[in-house]
């Protein structure tokens, strides 16, 4: 690892699992940090079970989130499993958990309070589902329910159809990139006041950030925003088209300016000069006329001809990409998006990259994920573990 990755020097100690807490450390690993991961012997990760598909005998889950770190397997239940990790807290400079409650944290040993006795300068991070105070904390949280809770599920989908959750797991990933932020923030209070913090990460509340301008529209009118479908509540035309060979595209009409640049490029200067249409206002109060003439122009064209054309004029627009067109773009490739490890069993794997260009110390992919306790032994020998130790914690099967 290069000494000049922004998080060189940074240890972190990851005992969590599934998604959220995982996120955030790869994303940690990758600004260079070195993060042991603990998991159950035997069992390992949630998301190592998360399959099909797999590739050889390893979750492709699993494999998408937990690169840029070694793997220890620690029964952390089990007294000296305890005490291991009251070694690894005792040097580290973050500690993640995603326990569900404060009585279990404090039945093995890892609550807040013990772990900065032992560290004090020890960034404690806990993620869960409604946070560690509230009428709900201790509750268990998914991702699938604080979709729900948070009032995004309602407003997703088709104005008549049933509501509809995101697709991936967005408030597990919103919460992990929350809690990076956080954690950034912390470790550089620290540098100023030489003591860690407590951070509290709910998924709901990662969650209820995606209602932004929705929130404000509540907040205005005291009313439930309605489902829209594509169509935006501020913005028009702002949504997608279909072009004459049936492929969709995004239109992106932001602004007064770009409506007029859109105008002269379909030769509709008449549409520019319409009263009805003149202002964002005025086309948001005039909506059902307008869109019928905008899809009509569209049906006049294919896909391609419109993107070329379109974004000539400097008019924003993208095609409807499937999974395989979005990760096959030059560009995403052309920018290193893709991530390609060499893994000892699996041959090649890729994932995707951390959005982070930093032009002085770049992001650096360095480890694949762990295989269930890898670096077990590696760990144990930092920690100051005899080779006879190491031995006797495997007998007890506190290490595998």
């Amino acid at each position: 690892m290069s000494d000049d990755a922004p998080l060189s020097g940074i240890r972190v100690v990851d005992q969590t699992q599934a998604l959220a807490g995982p996120y955030t450390t790869m994303i940690l690993g990758d600004l260079g940090a070195d993060v042991i991961k603990i998991e159950k012997p035997g069992i390992g990760d949630n998301s190592r079970q998360w399959a099909p598909p797999i590739i050889g005998d390893q979750s492709c889950y699993y494999l998408a989130v937990n690169r840029n770190k070694r793997g220890i397997a620690l029964d952390i239940r089990a007294e000296c499993g305890r005490e291991f990790t009251h070694k690894l807290a005792g040097g580290a400079d973050v500690f993640l958990t995603n326990l569900r409650t404060s009585e279990a944290l404090r039945r093995h040993g890892i609550d807040y309070e013990t772990l900065r006795a032992i560290n004090p300068r020890l960034v404690y991070v806990s993620i869960s589902g409604y946070g560690r105070v509230g009428p709900r904390a201790g509750q268990p949280g998914y991702d699938l329910v604080s979709q729900a809770e948070s009032g995004t599920v309602a407003l997703t989908g088709e104005v008549d159809g049933a509501p509809m959750r995101f697709p991936t797991p967005i408030a597990d990933m919103t919460c992990g990139l929350f809690t990076v932020i956080g954690i950034l923030a912390a470790l550089r209070a620290r540098d100023q006041s030489g003591v860690g913090q407590f951070i509290d990460m709910s998924l709901q509340e990662g969650q209820m950030t995606w209602l932004a301008n929705l929130a404000g529209e509540y907040f205005a009118e005291g009313t439930d925003p309605p489902r829209r479908g594509n169509r935006h509540p501020q913005v028009v035309p702002y949504e997608a088209v279909q072009a004459q060979d049936g492929d969709w595209f995004m239109l992106g009409v932001a602004s007064d300016n770009v409506w007029r640049a859109f105008c002269r490029q379909v030769e509709r200067h008449d549409l520019a000069s319409d009263e009805r249409f003149s202002s964002n206002s005025d086309r948001i109060a005039n909506y059902d006329a307008l869109l019928p003439i905008v899809r009509d122009i569209i049906r006049g064209k294919t896909c391609d001809q419109w993107l070329a054309e379109l974004r000539a004029a400097g008019v924003p627009c993208g095609r409807i990409n499937t999974v395989a067109e979005a990760l096959g773009d030059p560009h995403v490739i052309e920018r290193g998006f893709i991530v390609e490890l060499e893994h000892p069993a699996l041959g090649l794997i890729k994932s995707l990259a951390t959005p982070i260009h930093l032009a002085d110390s770049p992001l650096v992919y360095r480890r694949h994920p762990p295989r269930l306790g890898e670096h077990s032994d590696e760990v144990a020998a930092e920690l100051g573990y005899s080779p006879a130790e190491i031995t006797q914690l495997r007998a007890q099967g506190a290490l595998a």
